[in-house]
Order: structure tokens, then C-alpha cells, then sequence
């Protein structure tokens, strides 16, 4: 009897087994293996990459040890609560946190294709080693180099991928020495190869890509974007992007097109732009979105973004709505503050701190465009008649220039619904309009935008809203707010002091006439910038006073 229960233990382990093998891999191992122990582990990257894993499966790399190549993830299906992880195992030798993996010729470190519940953690990735392989002929396609590619190319609903507590850095495509065209950067979004950090990419109508989280990564030294996502039709959607670090990216930190439905929480992002590398595209914001719906970015830092064009702490390209920028600190982005671009709708920034935002000036440097704290553009497109934006919220934002900066703001005439309330235009220096110029300057004329609601802001003084914008202030206050540490880069230094003037002196935010829309998360916030509690009649800026 205890021989039956014994052999019928033993049965179930092997089932549960079945559904939960631990592989090992490692440099000095063997592709003859088992791979089943840390004593028997396989040896190659191609090895692990034929394994066809079940859910609860998990490939462990020995840690501090580099290994060459592509790990590549085919059509494998984990579960919700069984995914297939991939991460680091200790070995006796190596104190070391992550097993590394550097692509060599191939495109991507890390592949993960048609796959669904994968979960990636504990891991290093590179690409800089190898002469990249020649383009295929005929082909229209720019090859690339990768840390990691998460991608659909056949019809199917993939979901589920996790990234987490992964560094990624040194990604090119070029060697050392290469040398980009001067003629490179002005081009939308490079035409020429690069080394990015982390891709999704889903162009297909009959897939989608969704419930995807990527969280406490560190990003660093790519030749263009840090974190980019790419659909054409809008199917990748319900996705998470938090507590990442992405510095040094040649382009922009973080970048999307076509997302619906986007969380960017807590993420730091700095020296976006880079050009640090002759082989980086040297031009990027912190954050942009382009055709995208409902993304939420808050309590971010978005710092030294640099390039002659664009380049801002997060700008709003093209074709979105309901983008709301919120809780951020901006600080020292060449390209600006605020930037919305056409056929834009809903869209807001609200409860941000802005320092010393919009210092490019153009023609300087190469720049050509100019750096602008506050940016509406009708831009839709080359060779596409100007547009919007439509409904812009722009209420109890920071924003603190020194005087060494000309602040410069630039508001399209075709631009149909704006609201500016209750901000803090804390500008030492000098200010000034200026015509918008994506690519090709707007017009000037006597037409004024539409449907405005522009009142109650605080300025320090009355030239810091340049008399030759299209519109003006219905109701200003001025004097001096007295941040508790005028210049510093903490949120806290921009508590304002001078309590009589800030406190209880906002207005109650409402739709814009002709609105019956609003923001889908709702225009009345709870708390501010720095979690306290917004009094029934909220303060003027970002920090609620009390």
C-alpha cells in the first residue's frame, strides 16, 4: 500500500514537472545535455532558442557569464499564471546579478515572435560587437540591432510579455567611427540603420499585441530610441511602461505610434538626443506619441533632451487624443515645455513643473527649429493642409525660466479650442512669439484661434505673455510666487511661499464650450504634484498650497 502511494507521489510530481522544468545554460556547458540541471546545462543560445517550452518553463543563464548571439522565442505559449520565464541562475564562481547576452551580427539579442505570456527578467543586453550583415537586395526594410524585439508577423491575439529588472546599453548597428550625414537628423525619425533599445512592433490588421508590461528596466547608450512601439492600425494596446531609467538614447527616450490604451508612470528619462556617438541620430524628446489613444504619462522626470528639432521634455505629435501629460517635471529640454501637434483631440498637460525648458534658438548650432515653452501646431503631415489641435487643456502647470533663457510660445491660427488656467508663467528674462515650424513655418496673419478660454494665470511680470501672441489673458494676476528654491531641480524646490497670492486663487476647471468630451480621466484631480490633498478652490500652479 505505501508502495502504491508512494509510486502514485512520485506520477504527480512528474506531471507537475511537466509543466514547470527549470533548463540551464551556460558557456562552458554542452548542447548534448539534459540542460535539466546546473550540472548538465546546454551551452548555446541556438539550443535554447529550438525548445519548444511549456507554460511554467523556465531557461535560467548562468550569471556573470556572456554569451554570444540571438535568444529567440517562437510562437511560445505560456499562460497567465504559468508563464515561460527567462532570467539568471547563481553559479559558485560568480557574484555577478545578470547573465549577459550580446548580439553579434544578428538583429537582436533578445526575439520574442508570435508569443504570448513570456516573462523576461534578470538579464543584460548589448549589440555592439559584429560587422552587421549586408541588406538583403531588393529589400525596402532598414535592418536594425536590437536589446530586445517583441513582434507579430502572423495573425493571432498575443499577450502577456513581461519586462523587468533588465539592463540594456551599447546598442548599434554601425562600429565605432561611423559617420552620419549632416543631413540626417532633419529627417523624420532617421532614414538610415540604427541599435535600439527595446521594440514592439505589430503592423498586421489580423494581430494584436496587448498587456504588455515593461517595468524597472535601465536603458542606456542606444544609437536612436530607448523604448519604441509601432502599429499601424492601433493593436497594441493596454500596455504599462514604468520605472524605467533610459539615458543617452541618439532619439527619443520613449517613443509611441499607435497605442491605445498606455500607462507611463515613474519613468526617468535624460540626455534624450544624444549625440555623444558620431553613429547616434543626435535629435529626441523624452517621451512622444503619435496616433495614439487614452496614454496617461505621470510622475516622470524628463531631462537635457537635446537636437535641432523637436526635443521636448514629452510632445504630442499627430493624430492622438485623450494624451494627458500630468505630475511630470520638465527640466532643461532644448525643444520646450508644451508641445501639441494637428488633428489632435482632447489632449492636456496639467500639474507639470517646467524648468528652464525651450532654449534652443534656431539657427544656432543647426538647430532649425525654435525651442518653445508653450507649442500648438496645426503640423498633420508634409504635403497635408494644417489642422487643429483641438481642445487643449493647459491648466496648473509650473514653469520657471531664468533669465539667461528667451522664452518664446507659439500658438497656430488654426488651432480650435483652448484652455490655459491657472498656471504659474515664472519667466526672469525676456519673451517672445514666434511663428510654428514643423519643417515648413506657419503664416502669419490676423486670423485667431478658436473657442478660448484663457484667464486667471499668474505671471511674474507683464511681459512674460508676449503682447504679439494671437491670445491673450482675460484675467491675469502678477507678482512674485517665491518658489522656496528658484533654479533647483527637485519638484519640492518650486513650492511657492508667497501664500496670499497662490492659495485658493485657481478657477474650477470646465469643459471648453463645444465640448461635450472633456478628458476621459476626468478634468478635477485630487491631489497635486506632490500627493497633497487640492482644496475645493485649487491653488495656482502645480503644488497645492497650504
Amino acid at each position: 500500500m505505501i508502495r502504491i502511494i508512494a509510486m502514485l507521489a512520485f506520477s504527480l510530481v512528474l506531471i507537475n514537472k511537466s509543466y514547470a522544468t527549470d533548463y540551464y545554460i551556460h558557456p562552458q556547458g554542452n548542447d548534448n545535455n539534459t540542460g535539466l540541471t546546473a550540472m548538465a546545462p546546454w551551452q548555446s543560445l541556438s539550443k535554447a532558442s529550438d525548445q519548444q517550452y511549456q507554460p511554467g518553463d523556465r531557461l535560467l543563464l548562468a550569471k556573470g557569464q556572456q554569451f554570444y548571439g540571438k535568444l529567440s522565442l517562437n510562437q511560445q505559449q505560456g499562460q497567465l499564471n504559468k508563464p515561460i520565464q527567462i532570467s539568471s541562475y547563481a553559479t559558485s564562481d560568480s557574484s555577478e546579478q545578470f547573465a549577459y547576452i550580446e548580439a553579434g551580427n544578428n538583429n537582436a539579442a533578445l526575439s520574442i515572435i508570435n508569443s504570448s505570456y513570456i516573462e523576461i527578467t534578470e538579464l543584460a543586453l548589448s549589440g555592439t560587437t559584429a560587422t552587421p550583415k549586408s541588406k538583403p537586395k531588393n529589400s525596402k526594410v532598414k535592418p536594425m540591432r536590437l536589446g530586445v524585439l517583441v513582434k507579430a508577423t502572423q495573425p493571432g491575439d498575443y499577450q502577456g510579455i513581461v519586462l523587468k529588472n533588465l539592463t540594456i546599453k551599447d546598442v548599434f548597428y554601425h562600429q565605432v567611427g561611423f559617420q552620419r550625414g549632416d543631413k540626417e537628423v532633419k529627417t523624420a525619425n532617421g532614414q538610415q540603420s540604427y541599435g535600439w533599445g527595446i521594440r514592439v512592433i505589430n503592423n498586421l490588421k489580423n494581430a494584436s499585441i496587448s498587456n504588455l508590461t515593461i517595468s524597472n528596466n535601465t536603458v542606456t547608450n542606444i544609437a536612436h530610441t530607448g523604448i519604441k512601439f509601432t502599429s499601424k492600425y492601433q493593436k497594441i494596446s493596454d500596455i504599462r511602461v514604468t520605472h524605467n531609467e533610459v539615458t543617452h538614447t541618439g532619439g527619443p527616450g520613449i517613443q509611441l505610434s499607435g497605442v491605445k490604451n498606455g500607462y507611463f508612470g515613474h519613468n526617468l528619462v535624460n540626455y534624450s538626443g544624444s549625440n555623444d556617438d558620431s553613429r547616434k541620430w543626435g535629435r529626441g524628446s523624452g517621451l512622444w506619441t503619435w496616433s495614439s489613444d487614452n496614454i496617461l504619462i505621470e510622475h516622470n522626470e524628463f531631462s537635457n533632451a537635446s537636437g535641432p528639432g523637436d526635443s521636448a521634455g514629452v510632445h504630442i505629435d499627430f493624430n492622438c487624443s485623450h494624451v494627458v501629460v500630468q505630475y511630470n517635471l520638465s527640466t532643461n529640454n532644448a525643444g520646450g515645455f508644451c508641445e501639441i501637434l494637428g488633428n489632435n483631440f482632447n489632449n492636456a498637460y496639467r500639474y507639470n513643473i517646467s524648468v528652464n525648458d525651450g532654449h534652443r534658438v534656431k539657427g544656432v548650432e543647426g538647430a532649425f527649429q525654435e525651442g518653445k515653452i508653450f507649442w500648438l501646431s496645426g503640423y498633420q503631415g508634409q504635403h497635408k493642409t494644417r489642422k487643429g489641435p483641438f481642445n487643449s487643456y493647459f491648466y496648473n502647470n509650473t514653469i520657471y525660466v531664468d533669465e539667461s533663457i528667451e522664452t518664446k510660445i507659439a500658438i497656430d491660427k488654426r488651432a480650435d479650442g483652448i484652455l490655459i488656467a491657472n498656471n504659474i508663467f515664472h519667466i526672469v528674462g525676456k519673451s517672445k512669439a514666434v511663428l510654428g515650424d514643423q519643417y515648413v513655418a506657419d503664416t502669419a496673419n490676423s486670423s485667431v484661434a478658436k473657442n478660448v478660454s484663457f484667464e486667471n494665470n499668474l505671471y511674474l511680470k507683464q511681459d512674460n505673455w508676449p503682447e504679439k501672441v494671437m491670445i491673450k489673458d482675460s484675467n491675469p494676476i502678477y507678482g512674485d510666487a517665491q518658489f522656496l528654491n528658484k533654479g533647483g531641480l527637485t519638484k519640492a524646490d518650486y513650492t511657492p511661499t508667497n501664500i496670499t497670492l497662490i492659495k485658493g486663487k485657481g478657477i474650477n476647471i470646465m469643459p471648453l464650450a463645444n465640448d461635450a468630451v472633456g478628458l476621459k480621466v476626468g478634468l478635477k484631480l485630487q491631489k497635486d504634484i506632490l500627493n497633497n490633498p487640492i482644496g475645493k478652490q485649487p491653488s495656482l500652479g502645480a503644488i497645492e498650497v497650504r
